[in-house]
């Protein structure tokens, strides 16, 4: 291991996910004391604007918005994202450098065939980064897979809401900013279905939505595979009635 042990990690396809789906959070965490982290599975070389490099530039900046500790890139080719043998490995040794407790992935589904790879790859990087003979090992795991849902045309419903503050909910939104080369002037982005609205306002409307179904001004939506584990019923958050 390299790095301090991370608290929380997003692993995205692409620069500029993260903080589209769970920037909030991780805002949050970060304010809590947390340390957290990013990575980017590929450097996002297929998109239209901008270049790899500006990208990468307005990365940096962006993480730095959200208090992030550490974000790094695994390299892996853009539009061409496969839960391969040698993608796990590779994606193996940044878990094992990293050590996050918590990982927060793409939602399986989703428009673009690089997030559903993203999400799929990553859950399976995440188990074999736990076997001790698995490349050398050591064997290190995370502890909890959650699922960023914002944006979801489906109609899951999310496992738990974040709640995030104004200033949380700014932070993510300077974050955002910070890729003035994929989003100045853009009404539409990554799994962000166009509606005439400007990109900001959009990520505005959403979280707002979510906010509201906790009783909070901002939230951002999650799902985990696992049942949540309650000790005490009558401390449970969200009004009934």
């Amino acid at each position: 291991m390299t790095e301090q042990p991370l608290d929380l990690l997003a692993i995205a396809a692409h620069p500029d996910d993260a903080e589209l789906t769970c920037g909030g959070t991780l805002a949050r965490a970060a304010g809590q004391g947390h340390r957290t982290g990013i990575l980017d599975l590929t450097r996002g070389e297929m998109a239209s604007r901008g270049t790899p490099e500006l990208r990468a530039e307005e990365a940096d900046r962006a993480a730095a918005a959200l208090g992030v500790a550490v974000r790094v890139n695994a390299g892996l080719p853009d539009a061409r994202l496969e839960n391969s043998l040698e993608a796990r490995r590779i994606v193996v040794g940044h878990l094992r450098d990293l050590a996050p407790a918590t990982v927060i992935l793409p939602y399986p589904r989703g428009r673009h065939p690089d997030h559903r790879a993203a999400s799929e790859l990553a859950r399976d990087a995440c188990f074999l980064a736990g076997l001790r003979e698995y490349e050398g090992g050591p064997g290190r795991r995370p502890t909890k897979i959650l699922y960023a849902m914002a944006y979801r045309e489906d109609a899951v419903k999310p496992t738990f809401v974040v709640p995030l503050t104004e200033e949380q909910f700014q932070r993510k939104v300077e974050a955002v900013r910070c890729y003035a080369s994929q989003f100045e002037g853009a009404t539409a982005a990554g799994e962000i279905f166009p509606t005439g609205q400007p990109l900001i306002e959009r990520v505005e409307t959403a979280s707002r939505h979510y906010g509201s179904l906790i009783r909070a001004p901002h939230g951002e939506p999650f799902h985990a595979d696992e049942t949540m584990r309650v000790s005490d019923v009558t401390r449970l958050g969200v009004r009934s009635l």
